[in-house]
């Protein structure tokens, strides 16, 4: 079996487009954790967000009484 690289610093440097084709995978795994975070971090604000206004709800519920 041939392989296409003669070594690893050959598959690091892919024939000079190594630093294109690496920064690609980099910012395509950015994205990715992006997608996979920023609901879940959306999710506890929002939580957090109507805890709070429930609250705020009880307080003057109470005041009222």
């Amino acid at each position: 079996m041939k392989f296409q690289f003669e070594s690893a610093a050959d598959f690091i440097s892919m024939s000079g487009h190594g630093p294109y084709v690496w920064a690609c995978y980099a910012i395509t795994a950015a994205c990715l954790a992006y997608l996979f975070v920023a609901p879940i971090m959306k999710r506890r604000s929002l939580m957090a967000e109507l805890k709070r206004q429930a609250r705020i709800a009880e307080r003057n519920a109470a005041g009222r009484a």
